[in-house]
């Protein structure tokens, strides 16, 4: 499961913001099911951020926001974000020079299950 979330940063806000999401990153990394993540910068838009997450399930995920050390130092930032979609489900993945391996979906078909 991918977790990206976007925010929009001021040039003067920079220093004070990538601390805060050092310090949630390292919280989120702590939690059981956590992967992989980055705190990443648009090159065209300075003032574009974005925090990406990779996580085992989305179980793993949720549980991760109710620790205690995550709520003190990620969930105020990722209060932050951009008001969007955030959590998404790979459905295709390849390595390099690999084959695309393609997965179902978590999500059920038929809303009424």
């Amino acid at each position: 499961m991918l977790v990206m979330n976007r925010f929009v940063v001021t040039e003067d806000g920079a220093g004070a913001f990538t601390e805060r999401a050092h310090a949630a990153l390292a919280a989120l990394a702590g939690r059981p099911g956590y992967r992989h993540g980055q705190l990443t910068r648009s090159l065209d838009e300075p003032d574009h951020w974005c925090l990406v997450t990779e996580w085992e399930s989305v179980g793993t995920y949720r549980r991760a926001l109710g620790a205690f050390d995550v709520k003190v130092y990620a969930t105020p930032l990722l209060a932050e974000s951009l008001d969007e979609p955030s959590a998404y489900e790979p459905l295709a993945s390849a390595e390099p020079g690999g084959v695309v391996a393609v997965s179902t979906s978590d999500r059920a078909t038929d809303p009424s299950r």
